[in-house]
């Protein structure tokens, strides 16, 4: 049998940085489970492919069999650049092409055709914007970034990537899902221009003061046309690329005023409605009632407390079940939420809960309003009286201390006696022990020395083990919070990086989904376990903002769980 070739070949190892560079990746031998090089962290951007050609020739009587897999790629910068390992299973076993090292210089003046030549550019015909609703907003007062891309009427958008996310510090931020992408017609700089709505997200500022947004960048590949016509008389469109960032964006957040703040104000901004209901007011012994707090309206509803009821010593309060049923529309927060506390009476009479308060900013009158609840009498029809019940205790307790004294009377009568010769200290066995205990320690403590030398000098062990332990802590964790989405995504993706720092080495810095594909990889990982892996750690992003059952809950835990047993034993 023919020995089995597998190597990587480009149309040229020198181009400019505007140039394009084709790389073929052919075998003479069937094979499956083709695995390219992670581009992107080689410094390159795939603008074509992949495409597969197979043929396989017959001369005197001799077959010849070649695949091949061809990219086209457009260098993202410059200098000495490596494309990596590619790899592929043939017979059973993995065969992998040597690096290619590529050297991408300046910008090189490339050969036109006028015909060939854009009619128009990308540059000037497609832009980012990021649309604030309001950029001097209260604490806690709800913003809207809306997302648009804007392109001229003569140019195609054919795909897009993102390559930098935006990044919200010191805000409360909630995704608006946008269901479907749709291309309207709008103004921008005075012309009007095609847009397309690409995300939307409500913010609420938790810090006052300048507050920045870091901008969204994408890369975006389109369709421009050219001084060719068909035969129509259309013009012919050529293909082309631009990055477009929305900017950075400056939010001056304005405290809340402290003229006129109360005391009790737990920081709720927004316009509310404030009810205490309970569940009955007559009670016989031995019932419970449950009491509702609710605050209802529109403002930062998840990022304060409900106020507390006080109540007499003779009903004992459970602490509260926290039930939240808030929508977050583009406008901000809306809904309810509410404490329900569960108190049961411990003797008979009538008692009364005080009326309770809720304070908040009202943005409407720029003032602070408090609501006040009404004041709940509770009457429990039988059972123990609290005076009876507290005579009955004192007399209970002084039968007890007089039993008690009788019962260990005769202890009195008798006596404790002790010798008055002592044993002489020097030369005892306790004497003798620890003198020699010292010796005997010595060993000891050489070996525990060394053991914690050793130990300290291991730095990557000892952030394996740390890892290690904390991968188990926070799927330990991951799995009390099975019944709450948001805590269990973020527990769940705690885990999932740390487990990649024991097992990988490598840093939270360094976890990008090109860089964790390509350890994986070399370190034998299947194909389908790391794409498992990789679509898992993005879908805790997004679960924790978008609507989920308990049982989606349930299948991503047990998915990481099989997930993370598969890598157990498939990385080498």
């Amino acid at each position: 049998m023919a020995q089995v070739q597998f190597e990587a070949k480009v149309s040229k190892n020198t181009l400019g940085i505007n140039e394009r560079l084709r790389i073929e990746f052919t075998m003479n031998a069937d094979g499956d489970n083709f695995v390219p090089p992670a581009f992107e962290s080689s410094g390159f951007r795939v603008v074509g492919g992949p495409s597969q050609s197979v043929s396989q020739s017959w001369v005197n009587g001799k077959s010849s069999f070649n695949k091949s897999y061809i990219y086209i790629l457009l260098p993202t910068q410059k200098g000495n650049l490596t494309i990596k390992q590619a790899s592929i299973e043939i017979n059973g076993q993995i065969y992998k092409t040597s690096p290619v090292k590529i050297n991408v210089t300046n910008a090189v003046e490339l050969p036109k055709d006028p015909n060939e030549a854009p009619a128009v550019t990308a540059d000037e015909n497609i832009y980012l914007v990021a649309d604030i609703s309001k950029a001097n907003p209260y604490l806690n007062e709800p913003i809207t970034v809306v997302y648009k891309l804007y392109f001229s009427y003569n140019i195609g958008i054919s795909n897009w990537r993102e390559l930098n996310k935006p990044k919200y510090n010191d805000f409360w931020s909630q995704n608006i899902d946008i269901k479907q992408l749709k291309a309207e017609d709008g103004m921008f700089k005075g012309e009007r221009y095609r847009y397309v709505v690409l995300r939307k997200t409500v913010l609420y500022p938790q810090k006052s003061g300048r507050l920045e947004i870091e901008p969204l960048s994408l890369d975006i590949d389109c369709q421009v046309p050219t001084n060719r016509r068909n035969y129509w008389g259309q013009p012919l469109m050529v293909e082309d690329s631009k990055r477009v960032s929305a900017g950075s964006k400056i939010i001056n957040v304005k405290p809340l005023p402290e003229a006129g703040k109360p005391e009790d104000f737990s920081g709720a901004v927004g316009q509310f409605d404030f009810k205490v209901n309970p569940s009955k007011t007559t009670l016989k012994n031995g019932e419970s009632l449950e009491l509702t707090v609710s605050v209802i309206g529109k403002g930062n509803l998840k990022l304060f407390s409900l106020p507390k009821p006080v109540l007499p010593s003779s009903l004992e309060m459970y602490d509260p079940v926290h039930d939240e049923n808030v929508s977050t529309p583009l406008t901000g927060m809306t809904g309810r939420i509410t404490d329900k506390y569960t108190i049961i009476p411990q003797y008979k009479g009538n008692y009364q809960i005080k009326p309770m308060k809720f304070t908040y900013f009202d943005l409407a009158s720029g003032r602070y309003k408090t609501l006040s609840s009404q004041p709940i009498t509770i009457n429990v029809m039988d059972g123990p009286s609290a005076g009876s019940s507290e005579k009955t205790n004192a007399n209970e307790v002084a039968k007890n201390k007089v039993e008690v004294a009788k019962a260990f009377a005769f202890n009195k009568q008798k006596t404790t006696l002790k010798s008055m010769e002592k044993e002489d200290f020097l030369g005892s066995g306790l004497f003798y022990s620890l003198v020699f205990l010292p010796f005997l320690a010595i060993p000891l403590l050489i070996v525990g020395k060394r053991r914690k030398e050793a130990s300290d000098k291991d730095v990557i062990g000892n952030k394996i083990r740390k890892s290690n332990a904390l991968a188990k802590k926070y799927l330990g964790d991951a799995k009390k919070y099975l019944g709450q989405k948001e805590p269990f995504y973020i527990a769940l993706e705690k885990a999932l990086h740390n487990f990649l720092k024991a097992k990988l080495n490598i840093e939270t810095s360094d976890m990008s989904k090109e860089k964790i594909t390509e350890i994986l990889q070399s370190r034998s990982a299947q194909s389908e376990t790391i794409a498992e892996f990789i679509a898992l750690t993005e879908n805790c992003e997004f679960a924790r903002y978008a609507p989920s059952s308990e049982t989606a809950i349930q299948l991503d835990y047990d998915k990481a769980v099989s997930i993370i047993s598969a890598l157990e034993k498939q990385i080498k």
